[in-house]
């Protein structure tokens, strides 16, 4: 979505916690932010121990598939995979790295996404 009227570029969710029980939320509240703001590029990147949540056995599959069918993209913090021996290969189909979720935040930030943390 392009900047007009003083509209944000994107929504941003952020969603950090130690599984798939903390960050499930954000995916509920992307599917509503993706009906409720039609057109509007909505990003959720997890970050934390919940990155394991976004590997094939880590309980989120169904809510991943949800959320990238409505077009919502799914980074995961690749610093946050290191710390919880996560590599690229086992993510979920479609779960986008980023080198850093805290400068992936900022960079988005800067550039005129809205910020929501979950």
């Amino acid at each position: 979505m392009a900047e007009s009227n003083g509209a944000p570029n994107g929504l941003l969710m952020h969603g950090f916690g130690t599984g798939a029980e903390q960050v499930a939320g954000v995916f509920r509240s992307a599917l509503n932010a993706a009906a409720g703001l039609p057109g509007a590029a909505v990003e959720i990147v997890i970050q934390g121990p919940a990155v394991a949540a976004l590997t094939h056995d880590g309980g989120l599959a169904g809510p991943v598939a949800s959320v990238l069918e409505r077009g919502v993209a799914v980074r995961a913090c690749e610093n946050s995979m290191r710390s919880a021996a996560v590599d690229a290969a086992s993510l979920l189909t479609g779960v986008s790295p980023v080198p850093s979720a805290v400068v992936h935040l900022a960079q988005r930030q800067w550039d005129g996404w809205a910020y929501v943390r979950l």
